[in-house]
């Protein structure tokens, strides 16, 4: 099945614009880990597959591999290009991606692999990619051992109902051996440094479930926000907030079939 997830196609599309203000760049270090790890180079191929707004396309080009952006979400799409004006970006699914099989060195899939995570996802991205070819999945999971993070995560719970996240363990179910090597683990330490306005505020807002909510439950969510920047000991009356992630990336390759 080819769809896009309702609360993907509805969220992102409404809140294209606050994700690119509100959503956090990647850890320098990702960069030596996609040149060492994922080969990318000059000469190489890679797909940024469920790009969104370009945030990674933008990391991945800094490889000097010729990156293809696939994003379902036109919103999306016309924030990528806006961007990045010179990106290659194309209408696509993980189901579906138009591409030539083994035309890819490596699929990337950014703070969007938990949408899709399917075998027919997998199978798709196995026909893209050339022989021990590689997958790399990367998220920037938010810090909350940091007690006003945890808080936040308090605020968005209630609204989650049953939406794919990273934190469910879900995302990996489709990975049962046969298209590719076990994933291989590296975590990064990561901080978005900007206004509570752009880290906090914007940063929620842009969350597909709550992007998604009714006007007056989204603006309940938003008073609960600036209640906790107000009155939170370590972000009152602060400037600049340095919001706690921990990037987790992982990587596979392509196993021969048969």
């Amino acid at each position: 099945m080819n769809q896009v997830h309702p609360s993907a196609a509805q969220g992102f599309g409404a809140a294209a614009d606050t994700y690119v203000r509100g959503r956090p760049d990647y850890p320098a270090d990702l960069l030596s880990w996609l040149t060492s790890k994922l080969a990318l180079q000059a000469g190489k191929t890679c797909v940024d597959l469920g790009a969104g707004t370009g945030k990674f396309t933008k990391l991945l080009l800094r490889t000097s591999a010729e990156v293809i952006a696939v994003e379902p979400v036109a919103a999306m799409r016309e924030q990528l290009l806006a961007g990045l004006p010179s990106a290659l970006a194309v209408d696509g699914t993980a189901q579906a991606m138009p591409l030539a099989g083994g035309s890819a060195d490596a699929v990337l899939c950014a703070q969007s692999f938990h949408w899709f995570a399917s075998v027919q996802a997998l199978e798709e991205i196995h026909r893209v990619l050339r022989p021990e070819g590689q997958l790399g999945l990367v998220w920037n999971v938010r810090d909350e051992s940091v007690d006003w993070v945890a808080a936040l995560t308090g605020i968005l719970t209630p609204y989650e109902v049953g939406t794919p996240r990273y934190h469910s363990g879900d995302w990996r179910l489709p990975f049962t051996g046969g298209l590719f090597t076990e994933l291989e683990e590296t975590c990064f330490p990561h901080r978005h440094v900007g206004t509570p306005q752009e880290v906090i505020v914007d940063r929620t807002l842009s969350v597909s479930f709550i992007a998604s909510l009714p006007d007056p439950d989204r603006a309940e969510v938003e008073r609960q926000l600036r209640a906790l920047i107000a009155t939170h000991p370590d972000l009152r009356g602060r400037e600049t907030v340095a919001f706690p992630y921990q990037t987790r990336a992982y990587r596979c390759s392509r196993l021969a079939l048969g």
